[in-house]
This record gives C-alpha cells, structure tokens and sequence, in this order.
C-alpha cells in the first residue's frame, strides 16, 4: 500500500525482480460489506455507494493512466444485491475503449519491462 501505481522494489538502489501490486482498502469490497461477527454493530455501505467509489476510483487512475486493482472476495461481492454493481462497474471500465484487463503477472511483467530490468 505504498503506491497507488505498480513498482519494482529496489534494495539498496538495485532492481531486486520483485514487483509491487499495491492493494488499497478503498478499492477492495471487504471493508463496506463485512460485518462484525461478535459485534453489536452492524455497518453496511449500499451497493450503490460502493459503485460510485469504485467508479471514482477507476476515472481517477485512468486518467492518470495509472493501475486499477480492485480486491474481490466471492463470498462478499457475490451476493444478489451487491454482484450488479460489478457488473456495471466493468461494463463501464469497457466502455471507456482500451482498458487493459490483465492478471497481476501480466502487470508484473509490463512493469518490469518498462523499469528495463
């Protein structure tokens, strides 16, 4: 969580192969959907809120031209009422016309090749 954007970790100013994949909590579906097992307290975000923060999330990195790692958990995103927003969520990431979907080594490689090591 120390990028919003992949990089190569160095050690002691040397490419070290190990590139970094930054998660962030405001891009994985965890913290607005889980309870508290053993707790009184119940939060819940909508969907539709957490719609809008992933749509927010995406336009910012690709206007930036940046990564948009988004965090899924099945039994968390899977529900019926939450599943529609990815959904949407990707039919819109689509719709902006050359949006890379890639797997993490897919990524990882880019990286690398663009660092030149």
């Amino acid at each position: 969580m120390a990028d919003d954007d992949p990089y190569e970790l160095l050690d002691q100013g040397q490419p070290t192969g190990i590139v970094e994949l930054p998660p962030e909590w405001i891009r994985d579906d965890a913290p607005y959907f889980n309870f508290l097992r053993f707790s009184a307290l119940r939060p819940y975000t909508p969907p539709s809120a957490v719609e809008e923060i992933f749509r927010a999330e995406f336009d910012a990195a690709w206007e930036e031209g940046g990564l948009f790692l988004l965090t899924m958990h099945p039994h968390i995103i899977g529900h019926r009422s939450r599943i529609g927003l990815l959904d949407r969520l990707v039919r819109h990431i689509r719709d902006r016309g050359d949006a890379w979907f890639a797997t993490h080594e897919a990524v990882a490689r880019h990286v690398k090749a663009a660092a030149g090591s």
